[in-house]
Formats: C-alpha cells, structure tokens, sequence
C-alpha cells in the first residue's frame, strides 16, 4: 500500500514538471510586462459596477485566507463570471503568461472578476513579481496549497473559470500562450463576449 502511495505521488510530481517544462517559454527575452498605464486603466474601468470596482482597488495585493478567502470573494462577486489564474514567482511559464492576463483582465475588467492564487510561494519573492508585473487584480495567497488540492490542478500555471454562480464552469492546466486563446475560453466557459 505505501509503495503504491509513493509510486502515485511519484506519478503525479512527474507529470506536474513535465507540464511545466513543456509550457516553459523557449528563453526569458520573449517576455515583456504589458501592463497598460493607469491612465488607459482608470479610462476602461470607469464606470465599473461596485462590485468589480471593489476588485480593482485590491489591485497588485496579496491577500490571505486560502481557500476561504477565494470562497468569499467567489461569493461577494456572486452575478459576475470570475478567472482566478494560480501562479507563482518560481514559475517559468506563469511569467510567460502574465501578459497576457495583464491586459486581458483589462479588456474584460467591467464585465468579469479576476483573481490571482498565489501557490506556495515566499511572499517577498510574490512581491518582487508584482512590482514587475503588476496586475489589476489581487491575488489569494495559498502556501498550503488549499485551493490548488480543491480544483485539482495539475500544476502552475492553471486557470479556473468560474461563472456568475460561482460554480466552476472549466479548469484549464498549463500556459496561455496567446491572448486569443484566454479570450477564447472566456467567451466559451463563462459567456461574455
């Protein structure tokens, strides 16, 4: 039994790096923030609804509470669709993708609620991230990996797609590697054009 154990966890550590090397951008030069300004940011969040404003004050904040937290704010963000992206500071192909949530979060800021889920991650090292990547958004520390366990994830990044009920609606594993694709599995998964 213990050796099945070992051998499952074995597996399962396999498949997270081959994941994760799989996903990994051929060399740190292809990837550039793409933060827009605060000016274009204030200019397409104005008029947000409370709720999502309320998000947006949070931006770049590292927030505690694991699953509990993401709960609440699942909750207090009940009638929008929400994209929660679990990454960390150490990942290689989170940073890959980052722009791509720096401005998609952006361009469906008034009509969806985003969120960050920081994996078991040192929090100056997090910090460091977010001042060089800064997004719009807060994100959820999780160093036990409470929300990570509960969706299942197979690695960072994944991304999880939750609709106005606040129900999972799709848990996508792995990198986006275009801006299309993310807008894709948003207009798909949550219904918001």
């Amino acid at each position: 039994m213990r050796r099945a154990v070992i051998a499952l966890a074995v597996v399962a550590l396999a498949v997270v790096l081959f994941i994760g090397l799989r996903s990994a951008p051929k060399n740190n030069t292809e990837v550039e923030n793409a933060a827009p300004s605060a000016e274009a940011v204030e200019k397409a969040f104005a008029g947000s609804p409370a709720p999502l404003a309320k998000l947006h004050g949070q931006k770049d904040r590292i927030i505690g509470g694991s699953q509990k937290a993401l709960d609440r704010t699942i909750r207090d963000l009940r009638g929008y669709p929400v994209v929660v992206n679990l990454w960390a500071s150490w990942c290689t192909p989170c940073r890959a993708e980052f722009p791509i949530f720096q401005t998609t979060a952006v361009d469906y800021g008034r009509r969806v609620g985003f969120l960050g889920v920081l994996i078991q991650d040192k929090r100056p090292s997090a910090e460091r991230f977010l001042r060089e990547f800064p997004l719009t958004y807060p994100s959820i520390d999780d160093p036990g990996r409470d929300v990570f366990d509960d969706l299942k994830a197979a690695g960072v990044p994944s991304t999880a797609f939750f609709d106005r009920q606040g129900k999972l609606a799709f848990l996508h594993q792995g990198v986006y590697r275009k801006e299309q694709d993310l807008h894709q599995d948003i207009r798909q998964y949550l219904g918001v054009s």
